[in-house]
């Protein structure tokens, strides 16, 4: 059990490398064993060839000093044979087992010994004097030649040829396995790479891709592979994002609903009631109108019942009821309405609206009020001073008014929820009067962006098109 927890540890780096080098091994170790045992079969024959090549080469030579009983020329071969390396004694013996030459010289074991008898040679040019002391014409033995010899040298020379042979085998066995573990590095370590990737988005960072290309086909199909499922999974999330959100904005506009009729039953009715005992108390006890304490009852009385007012139209908007319409009268209308309303020297109001009547399907009421809440939200965020333009082009079947205040400005975070309901940056806003314009353009098959206003200030840009809602939402498209 311990074993296979060790194992599982192990990363396949190692793996690999481990595997390999066991081949290796084994593969080095076989050839090995096969090549030592070719080259210590091969030196041994060649070896023995040789000690019995001088053997015969000293029984052929040996004939002649044994018929004549020359002991000179035969020690003269002997001491020529003792000169090899390996040689340790020679002894040469007539045909009765007399030793005629035994030469020995002291050299390291272990030893061995080779026996070659000594034949008269058969020849047709023999002499009559050899001839006669032959006993017929044939060959006959005379002697005996014994040739002692040393295998240290060939043992030492197999020795060394087989410790080189197995520092050759180890070292390229450690430079094999050096290569492949450089060979796998770069196989295992795209591998790596994506799983430092997977932990890395398991992590949050959801933004990361893994690194396209790679050492192999296989390796980047695999990169692309991963890539392809992160963006398929972003995508889902988005989605599912963005319907979690929208489920949201449902429930949010549902408990709206059902908040705002209950406001309309508990709240503004008591709260006319109050604002009419106002008025009463002001005629029965003649109060004067600059009473302060009076007027600012008055004032929340009747900020609360526009706020409940807000709630109610955004909540159950009207369904809009589209009739040929004139954009640019319309537009004419809500900017003297305004004018009258900020009639002093602090706020100017400017317009600049064509003549050409622009004929569209619309609801005069409901597009009035939408566009009458982002002229107030710019006139409020002038904070009533300063200058406030509304411009109109006609681009083709296109209506497009701007209006453009002198503010502080939108955040970029703020312009992707500034249509959103509650959603508001004022410290008294509601959140409801840029959100029900939102509803209505979108309402009358239009859009409303925001852009940044040349020298400060931000610009609201609403765009309709002339003819039916059907019409107006194919070009949208």
């Amino acid at each position: 059990m311990s074993i296979r927890c060790f194992t599982r540890r192990i990363g396949i780096h190692i793996k690999i490398v481990s595997v390999a080098v066991i081949l290796i091994c084994i593969t080095v170790l076989t050839l090995g064993y096969f090549g030592v045992t070719l080259i210590n079969g091969f030196l041994t024959q060649r070896f023995n060839q040789r000690i019995n090549f001088m053997a015969q080469y000293l029984a052929l030579n040996s004939e002649l000093g044994i018929l004549i009983d020359e002991q000179n020329l035969l020690k003269g071969l002997t001491v020529n044979i003792l000169k090899e390396d390996d040689i340790r004694a020679v002894e040469i013996v007539d045909r009765a087992g007399e030793i005629l030459v035994n030469e020995v010289r002291q050299i390291p074991g272990p030893f061995n010994a080779v026996e070659k008898e000594v034949f008269v040679s058969s020849t047709e040019s023999s002499p009559s004097w050899f001839t006669g002391l032959s006993v017929n014409s044939g060959r006959e033995y005379i002697g005996l030649v014994r040739v002692t010899y040393s295998r240290q040298g060939i043992e030492n020379l197999i020795l060394k040829m087989t410790q080189r042979f197995v520092a050759t085998a180890v070292v390229l066995t450690i430079i094999a396995g050096i290569i492949f573990y450089f060979i796998s590095r770069s196989i295992v370590s795209p591998l790596i790479s994506l799983a430092d990737t997977a932990r890395k988005i398991s992590m949050g960072n959801r933004t990361i891709r893994a690194r396209r290309g790679g050492t192999s086909p296989e390796i980047a199909r695999l990169a692309e592979a991963f890539n392809e499922m992160l963006d398929s999974l972003a995508k889902g999330r988005q989605t599912l994002v963005q319907a979690y959100e929208k489920m949201t904005h449902q429930e949010a506009l549902a408990e709206v609903g059902k908040f705002s009729m209950m406001i309309a039953h508990e709240v503004k009715n008591p709260l006319g009631i109050i604002k009419s005992a106002v008025e009463i108390l002001k005629t029965d006890f003649e109060i004067p109108r600059d009473n302060i304490p009076l007027n600012y009852a008055e004032e929340e009385i009747v900020r609360l019942n526009t706020l409940i007012e807000s709630f109610l139209i955004f909540s159950k908007p009207a369904k809009p009821k589209f009739e040929k319409t004139d954009l640019n009268r319309m537009m004419e209308q809500v900017i003297m309405g305004f004018e009258i309303q900020y009639d002093n020297d602090q706020l100017e109001i400017i317009s600049n609206i064509p003549k050409t009547p622009f004929n569209a399907e619309a609801d005069f009421d409901l597009l009035s009020r939408g566009i009458a809440n982002i002229i107030k939200n710019a006139c409020e965020a002038n904070k009533e001073k300063g200058r406030v333009t509304a411009t109109v082009q006609i681009r083709g079947n296109k209506w497009v008014l701007k209006v453009c205040d002198q503010g502080p400005g939108i955040k970029p975070a703020d312009k992707n929820h500034i249509f959103e309901p509650f959603y508001t940056t004022k410290a008294k806003g509601t959140g409801l009067g840029l959100a029900f314009a939102g509803q209505v353009v979108k309402a009358h098959g239009g859009s409303i962006t925001i852009e940044d206003a040349e020298n400060k200030g931000s610009c609201f840009v609403i765009s309709l098109f002339s003819g039916g809602i059907e019409q107006q939402m194919e070009a949208m498209i």
